[in-house]
């Protein structure tokens, strides 16, 4: 069995603080992909740069406290990576994958955009280079009998079921019409599987984000932008996805939760 988790941190100091090295202790993922690190290695403290029992590698951004991507896995990667190639965003802190046996487990922090703003822009040119980058990966781990698994905050909801207040966010990034027609080439023309939306076909959410604003935990008004995007035979081997959603507000220590995929190798 293959165990994975993917959360948007939201600090990982501050997760620290709140909650995140008790869950990490009380994991039974076997990978974790970690988003929003927003911090230098050598900032962060022990329990969290290099817990014991897992390896770490950690891609901050080149703008300090800003994005960060990290992974830990209990096993030691025959090769980590970071980034897919790119000279704008190699060095932002949005990507990183390691080599496991069998699988590539990846992390992703796609940028969250702004309608009207430059982050918007920024968000559209990542979109267009990372898609080829995810053919390209899929064929190279098709051509040496391996599998590949994507998680992170993708930043946009693909679907009506995957967020409470669709009507009302139309207009809005993460679910602008442009963004959704590029997470379906992602699934339709990289031939990607949205693990948790094919074990829950049906239901609303489950979430994995909800604003700190107002009721939205509480009222589980939240959105759902964190995926694990898997080929295919690993995701036809996927037995168990869902949500870590925490028993009440005050025990959340991201304002995202993780989400958890249990693979049957």
């Amino acid at each position: 069995m293959l165990t994975v988790t993917s959360v948007n941190v939201n600090g990982l100091r501050a997760a620290a603080k709140k909650g995140f090295v008790e869950w990490l202790a009380g994991t039974s993922a076997d990978a974790i992909c970690l988003q929003e690190v927003r911090a230098e290695e050598s900032q962060l403290p022990a329990e969290v740069r290099a817990p014991e029992g897992w390896f770490t590698a950690h891609a901050p951004a080149a703008a300090k406290g800003r994005a960060g991507v990290s992974l830990y896995t209990r096993r030691e990667p025959d090769q980590v990576r970071v980034g897919f190639g790119s000279s704008e965003f190699d060095a932002a802190g949005r990507y990183i994958e390691a080599d496991l046996p069998g699988v590539t487990v990846a992390s992703l922090y796609l940028p969250s955009g702004e309608v009207g703003t430059e982050r918007q822009d920024e968000k559209l040119r990542f979109m267009g280079e990372f898609l080829p980058y995810l053919k390209e990966l899929r064929q190279r781990a098709a051509a040496d009998g391996r599998e590949v698994v994507v998680c992170g905050d993708w930043n946009i909801a693909h679907r009506e079921a995957d967020l409470k207040n669709w009507k009302a966010n139309r207009k809005n990034a993460g679910f602008l019409p442009e963004e959704r027609a590029w997470l379906t080439r992602v699934f339709d023309e990289a031939r990607y599987v949205d693990v948790v939306r094919t074990l829950h076909p049906d239901q609303e959410g489950p979430y994995s984000w909800w604003s700190y604003r107002g009721r939205a935990f509480d009222n589980d008004s939240g959105w759902r932008i964190d995926y694990q995007v898997a080929t295919p035979g690993l995701a036809d081997r996927a037995v168990k996805a869902y949500v870590e959603r925490a028993a009440t507000h005050a025990e959340r220590w991201s304002d995202h939760a993780p989400v958890t995929a249990v693979y049957q190798l």
